[in-house]
């Protein structure tokens, strides 16, 4: 991707930890992300992708405000946003929430290739989903 705009200078990151997240259903998970900005009016994007699937819109947190996509309700899938990090928390977890959770942060020249996925537990511990 080529970029000419004075924003893509390249000096924007992304990070967030590898590794698995373990959880049973009904429980509530906290995914992290962190990252640099040169731009005081940056915006924060939360997405979902499912094995085979594209990239799904959650959120955003930001300069231009807050919002959920509406199949991702707040009571659900929230997001604190502080001046390095956006933490996406989920509650009441679904099987349906097994998934590789990604944030990117605009604007952005490359984005983070680097993926958290997700493993769900069923109550009596019997792996239910394991994405990788």
């Amino acid at each position: 991707m080529l970029c000419s705009s004075p924003e893509c200078k390249g000096e924007d990151k992304v990070m967030q930890p590898s590794g698995d997240v373990i959880a049973a259903e009904g429980d509530t998970v906290t995914l992290d992300c962190t990252f640099e900005s040169s731009d005081p009016n940056y915006n924060l994007f939360w997405y979902k992708q499912q094995i085979n699937g594209f990239p799904v819109y959650i959120l955003k947190r930001g300069a231009y405000g807050s919002e959920n996509a509406p199949e991702f309700q707040k009571d659900r899938f929230d997001a604190e946003l502080n001046k390095t990090s956006v933490t996406l928390k989920i509650q009441k977890l679904h099987l349906s929430d097994s998934a590789v959770y990604s944030c990117a942060l605009r604007p952005t020249v490359t984005g983070n290739s680097k993926t958290l996925y997700k493993n769900l537990w069923s109550k009596d511990n019997r792996k239910l989903h394991n994405i990788h």
